[in-house]
């Protein structure tokens, strides 16, 4: 068979039809990637081209406050330092962790109406340079392009705000939280259409928005529906009338959820987090032919070789069925997995992953 370009990969995944294979794309931890290093990757080679994987790029634009960027302290093993968000967080330098939030600028209505006034859309809050650097090699490469949006519920209790914060929010001041949520993505759907206009062309539209965690959700299937939903319609609208695709990576378990996200049009949801309690296989038995799955391959497995392609070869051929599927873990690769086990789980997986 032919052998299709990542942008002809993807394309066909999200039309739900066959391709020579599935796209296999994955993000190795930092400590990975020097793991992988030490035990032969040669020095400064991308992993996908290394172990042939999938091209793709997930492009940002600044919709921040603009909050003074400063190093408070630094030291061999982390560094303390503020955001644009006005977020202070410590950093380890060694270890691919979630950061520790010390502190928050943005803390309540008022805070939040100073910081609203200087997020303005303008044409310096877009790499431009980045743009005209790499636009051109990634439409000869044929790699599969997203345009990335910031805004909603994990955003927003993660990077800006606080989750006590936000979660106490949510019942008690649902108009402030939804007034961040709708501003935010106001910001980047304005900044967007000045990319676009500029000629750009993107294949997909992808957020984050991690809604769940283990076994369950931050909140309740009607607050997902009352303060959240209409701004993630608000957000799949906009896409598709610009003619992309929309992807979603939600951490956790959000189940519940599903049968909404498809309702506004979702096409694409990431990770299916099996620890959480995502499974994939019911998943696709329920929703594949409504929504294209990437990952739900278990991270906790990928350093047991025999476990690990146990799994695939129970899930892969499955998944992959009428196309519709993106292969990956169900969250990122860490350093516990060598270099040969990656090999031979990405060796299977093209294997598997055939049409």
């Amino acid at each position: 068979m032919y052998k299709m370009t990542s942008n002809e990969r993807f394309r066909r995944m999200f039309e739900h039809k066959e391709a020579d294979r599935v796209p296999i794309i994955d993000d190795p931890w930092t400590e990975t990637i020097e793991r992988w290093h030490r035990e032969g990757m040669p020095e400064g080679m991308d992993f996908v081209d290394y172990f042939d994987l999938d091209h793709y790029v997930r492009v940002t634009v600044d919709n921040s406050p603009r909050y003074e960027e400063k190093v408070i302290e630094e030291t061999d093993e982390y560094i303390i330092y503020t955001t644009s968000w006005g977020v202070t967080m410590k950093k380890f330098k060694h270890r691919s962790t979630t950061p520790e939030f010390l502190d928050y600028t943005i803390k309540s209505p008022d805070t939040w109406k100073k910081a609203k006034e200087r997020m303005v859309p303008s044409r310096d809050r877009i790499n431009w340079k980045y743009l005209e650097k790499n636009y051109k090699m990634w439409m000869e490469k044929g790699y599969w392009k997203e345009a990335v949006l910031w805004f909603g519920f994990d955003v927003t209790h993660s990077w800006a705000v606080g989750t006590e914060t936000v979660l106490i929010a949510m019942a008690e001041d649902p108009e402030w939280v939804c007034d961040m949520f709708n501003h935010y993505l106001e910001v980047d759907m304005a900044l967007w259409d000045m990319v676009f206009d500029a000629g750009y062309k993107f294949d997909g539209m992808f957020w984050y928005d991690d809604m769940g965690y283990k076994g369950t959700q931050f909140f309740s299937l009607n607050m997902y529906r009352e303060l959240l939903k209409p701004f993630h319609k608000k957000a799949i609208e906009w896409a598709h009338s610009r003619g992309l695709t929309t992807h979603l990576h939600s951490c956790g378990n959000i189940n519940p959820l599903i049968p909404e996200l498809i309702e506004i049009g979702l096409d694409a949801l990431n990770p299916l987090e099996v620890k959480a309690g995502m499974d994939p296989m019911e998943i696709k038995k329920k929703y594949g032919k409504d929504l294209v799955l990437h990952g739900g391959i278990n991270a906790m497995l990928w350093d047991k070789p025999e476990e690990i392609e146990a799994e695939m070869s129970r899930l892969v051929p499955i998944l992959k069925e009428n196309g519709g599927y993106i292969f990956s873990s169900d969250h990122s690769v860490p350093p516990s997995v060598s270099l040969e086990d990656f090999r031979r789980i990405t060796d299977l997986a093209k294997k598997l992953g055939s049409f």
